[in-house]
């Protein structure tokens, strides 16, 4: 069985190219839903506009089809709540010279 656990670790190998930092410890991942087989993983970006939406909905696929026991993954890009500088975990905020 496939556990939310895994999923996660999976997209912590999703780097946001221009950043530098993991898609979850950006905020950007909002819920993982595990079904059997299938995972569901709830995102946003940093911005509606984003160029980089293509790219992330086929890394989060790749990354988490490489989980074993996961056939199917589908990635569902949602707006709201919107994203915040807030989301950023306090690991990320470091590494990038964020304070406050």
């Amino acid at each position: 069985m496939v556990s939310e656990k895994q999923v996660m670790d999976a997209l912590r190998k999703c780097i946001d190219p221009e950043i530098g930092v993991d898609i979850v410890d950006l905020g950007l991942v909002y819920g993982v839903q595990v079904r059997g087989d299938g995972v569901k993983v709830k995102m946003t970006l940093t911005t509606p506009g984003c160029p980089m939406h293509a790219f992330f909905v086929k890394d989060v696929e790749e990354k988490v089809k490489a989980v074993p026991g996961v056939r199917k993954a589908e990635v569902e890009m949602v707006w709201d709540p919107p994203w915040t500088p807030a989301r950023i975990s306090e690991e990320a905020r470091k590494r990038l010279g964020i304070t406050g």
